[in-house]
Formats: structure tokens, sequence, C-alpha cells
């Protein structure tokens, strides 16, 4: 796939960056070398490969789900200034 100047002036335009004209010649190879790149990766044949996340494999800790706040809605009420039925009364923004 080729990228030409005025596809990296779109992009530029869209991420709102300032490219001059001489730097969108740059940008385009690049980003074609980036993409031509990118296509070589795709034809690795990856069948049977499990994905990871580190090159070393590590178990993540997790911790239990357990609750460890709550229950006080009381409390949590009390700072409204205005509530119904144990919930926050907010106004309605959508007609």
């Amino acid at each position: 796939m080729s990228i030409d100047k005025d596809t990296v002036g779109k992009i530029a335009r869209l991420a709102r960056i300032r490219v001059t004209e001489e730097d969108k010649e740059k940008l385009s190879a690049e980003l074609t070398n980036i993409l031509t790149m990118i296509e070589e990766l795709n034809a690795v044949d990856t069948t049977g490969v499990e994905p990871m996340t580190s090159v070393v494999q590590v178990k993540m800790h997790q911790r239990d789900d357990v609750v460890t706040d709550g229950g006080i809605p009381d409390k949590i009420l009390a700072n409204a200034p205005e509530k119904a039925a144990g919930f926050f009364v907010v106004p309605k923004v959508v007609e």
C-alpha cells in the first residue's frame, strides 16, 4: 500500500497537525514503509501461536474481589441537594 502526499495532507488535517509540503514527501515515504512492514508481518503464519502480553511467562497477581466500602446510602445521600427513593435527583438533560 502506498500513501501519497494528498493522503498525508488529509491525515494531518484530521489530526490537526500543520505539515509543510516538503515534510509531506518525507512522511509519505515513512508511512508507506510502515504499511509495507505491517503487510510483511501479516504474511507470517501464526496459527497455533498463543497470544502473549510479555516475552516472559508471568502470572498476573489478582486480588480477591471483595467489597470494602458501601452499605451507607444514607450517609452518601446526606450530601445530595435533592434525593428521592434512595437515589440522587438530577436535572433532566434530554427531552
